[in-house]
């Protein structure tokens, strides 16, 4: 009996294991609620202060639900870029702008299926990279002014998802991943969307939403439970054989 349950517990670690392995793409956002629209807007101040750049990188982004409800229609409008430094990128981080302004505190890219940020984005497999890095996915900032429209399937403005953006802010980095500025998105005047506030810095905006209690917590997905089964099933394997 015990070399049975021995044997189904490795079993089900190994499926674990090869399961998380082959499974880490972003699934279609479908159902993003009509006529929703966000803006990021960044501060007149840097939170990098070194280096050629004269006063701070101009520029906002705007996103809006997309064609059915079906992802994100995302606007990128950047200029007064550092002389030196690029190709500029830009992400989605997991938590928002704080009041003092420090982009540090964004924390990591909005990643709420675990990829991680290596290997690099392939732009040609949008749907395998990290949600928040859409400048991976679609071409990073390569010219002063820089302007790019695009839709995103993967981008989600349904609370609570894990792909959700609108309590979070986005990060405008140098090619060595430096963070220059940062801003919070907030509901654009007419849209549908009703958000908290948010403290206001100089990488907020007024009327910002506010983040959950625990940051950014992934949605209930298989790749997340067999991720679960990777880490703890190893621990009753070993109870089994100190039982034998």
């Amino acid at each position: 009996m015990r070399v049975s349950q021995i044997l189904a517990v490795s079993s089900l670690s190994a499926f674990g294991v090869s399961a998380q392995d082959a499974s880490t793409s972003a699934p279609v956002v479908e159902g993003n609620p009509a006529g929703s629209a966000l803006r990021a807007t960044l501060p007149e101040e840097p939170f990098f202060t070194s280096g050629s750049l004269e006063g701070n990188v101009h520029g906002y982004i705007t996103a809006e639900t997309g064609p059915g409800g079906v992802g994100v229609t995302w606007g990128v409008h950047f200029s007064n870029l550092p002389r030196e430094g690029g190709p500029f990128t830009y992400h989605l981080h997991v938590d928002p702008v704080p009041a003092d302004g420090n982009c540090t505190e964004t924390l990591a890219h909005l990643d709420p299926y675990q990829r991680g940020e290596e290997p690099p984005c392939d732009a040609s497999a949008p749907e395998t990279c990290q949600v928040g890095d859409l400048s991976g996915k679609y071409g990073k900032i390569t010219s002063d002014p820089f302007e790019a429209s695009y839709h995103d399937p993967y981008s989600s403005m349904i609370e609570g998802q894990g792909s959700y953006f609108g309590n979070r802010s986005f990060v405008f980095h140098f090619a060595n991943k430096t963070r220059i500025s940062c801003a919070n998105f907030a509901p654009v005047a007419g849209g549908n969307g009703t958000y908290p506030t948010m403290p206001t810095g100089t990488g907020g905006m007024p009327g910002g939403p506010t983040p959950s209690e625990t940051g950014t917590v992934p949605p209930i997905s298989a790749a997340n439970v067999l991720n679960a089964v990777k880490n703890y099933a190893v621990a009753p394997l070993i109870a089994l054989f100190f039982m034998l």
